[in-house]
This record gives structure tokens, C-alpha cells and sequence, in this order.
């Protein structure tokens, strides 16, 4: 097996008293999509969080390739190429797509002016691989479909050499033909090597863009499974009774 790109193990984190993530181990290899379903507090969202920077967790470890990391920030997170998409994509809105790849890492010129053609030629570029289709270059995001919105926050994340990307219900409130748009990204980003952990509440899309799914339930691992072994009934169950249908009763 190769050295998983990512390695949570026995990640523990409580607030009030109540543990939200307790002692949860997961892995992502390059190349590869987790899927992590569960109800609404679950820990799915937390558990991704603590990998983000977002929250510092109580106990357990995190190794990137092979290496134990320290996440305490996000700034920790990206330096270790995670980058993560949350479902309200942290867009300028009256800015266009070049401007918003570059937000707050803006490209200069010699003089220290900004410089605007390279980050047009840069986003044609990026924006080329990851979505041919896309044309509205010179438009505020906020004219933007929902699926090229998305397009604008993955190709920021992969122009900074994301590894490891985490996606929070990327196609929520989205239609089917925007639905079918991100998930062709995943995909073509999943054919790069990177990994990619996807939370998200549709078995379904789950069942077609994951290599692994695994389910959480009141803060609990209840089972990772690779997609082919099991059926939608079967992750249902999981999130729905905590049991994997795979355990053999003793």
C-alpha cells in the first residue's frame, strides 16, 4: 500500500463536555475520494474541521504523506497544500474570477503594481484544465451560475498546489446540469492525484463520485467501505442504526 496522503488517528475533540469527534481514525490516498456521511451532528463537519485548522483537536494525530503534521490554524492547513471549499465558497462577489483566484495573493508586476493580464492569462489557463466551458472571465462572480461559482473556487484551490482537497456539500441548492459540472471537476481533479474528502448528505452522488465511503454517527466511526461492496440501503443503515452491514454478528 502506498503512504496515504492523509492520516487521521484516534482524534478525539469535546466542547461542554460532549465529545463531538471521539477517537475517529480516517485515510485518504492520492488519487482517491472519501466520502463522510452522517445526520446533522454526526461529526463529519467537525472531524474535517480539525484537518482544515479551523478547530484544534484534544488528542490523537495527524500525519501528511507519512509525516506527523501540526494543524492549529488554517494557515497551518494550507501550508501542508489542504485547501478547503465550504459550501458558501468565500467568493468577492463584484469581483471577477481572476480576482478572486488571486484574492489576497494577487500577481504583480517588477513595479509592485498588480498585475491583471498575467492573472487572466493565469485563470484561461487553470480554468482550461478544470472546466473548458467556461467563458465568463471578465464577470462579477455574482452573475455566475452556482456550478461555474464552484469552478472559480476549485481552480483557486488547485492553482495553489492543493493535495488534498476538502469539499462541504458542494453541489447543495444546485441544479442537475450544475450538479453534473462539479462533479466532472471531482473528477478531473481525482485523474490529477489529488485526494479529495467530500461531505456531503446524497447517497446517491456519494455512490457515483466516491472510491470510499465512510459514515459517522453521535460522534463515532461507525465504518469506512469502498463503494462497490455496498449498496445505498446499506450506508442508510449506517447513518440511520450506526451498524455496518459488513461486521459479522458474533
Amino acid at each position: 500500500m502506498t503512504t496515504p496522503l492523509v492520516e487521521m488517528k484516534n482524534v478525539s475533540i469535546a466542547f461542554g463536555g460532549v465529545r463531538a469527534v471521539d477517537d475517529v481514525s480516517i485515510e485518504l490516498h492520492a488519487g482517491e475520494v472519501v466520502g463522510l456521511l452522517g445526520h446533522n451532528g454526526a461529526g463529519k463537519s467537525t472531524l474535517i474541521k480539525m484537518l482544515s485548522g479551523a478547530y484544534k483537536m484534544d488528542s490523537g494525530e495527524i500525519y501528511i504523506e507519512g509525516n506527523k503534521a501540526t494543524i492549529n490554524s488554517p494557515r497551518d492547513s494550507r501550508d501542508y497544500n489542504i485547501e478547503t471549499i465550504y459550501q458558501t465558497l468565500a467568493l468577492a462577489d463584484n469581483l471577477d474570477a481572476a480576482s478572486n483566484l488571486f484574492l489576497g495573493r494577487e500577481l504583480t508586476t517588477r513595479f509592485g503594481f498588480v498585475n491583471d493580464d498575467k492573472m487572466e492569462a493565469e485563470t484561461r489557463k487553470i480554468m482550461a484544465r478544470l472546466n473548458p466551458n467556461f467563458k465568463k472571465l471578465k464577470e462579477p462572480v455574482s452573475a455566475l451560475s452556482g456550478g461555474q461559482r464552484q469552478s472559480v473556487a476549485i481552480a483557486r484551490a488547485v492553482y495553489f498546489n492543493a493535495k488534498i482537497l476538502i469539499m462541504d456539500e458542494p453541489t447543495a441548492a444546485l441544479g442537475v446540469h450544475e450538479t453534473e459540472m462539479v462533479a466532472d471537476l471531482i473528477k478531473e481533479l481525482k485523474a490529477q492525484g489529488l485526494g479529495i474528502f467530500l461531505i456531503s448528505h446524497d447517497t446517491r452522488e456519494m455512490m457515483d463520485l466516491c472510491d470510499r465511503v465512510s459514515v459517522m454517527k453521535n460522534g463515532k466511526m461507525v465504518g469506512t467501505e469502498r463503494v462497490e461492496n455496498v449498496t445505498e440501503d446499506d450506508i442508510l443503515s449506517m447513518i440511520i442504526l450506526g451498524k455496518n452491514p459488513n461486521d459479522t454478528a458474533t
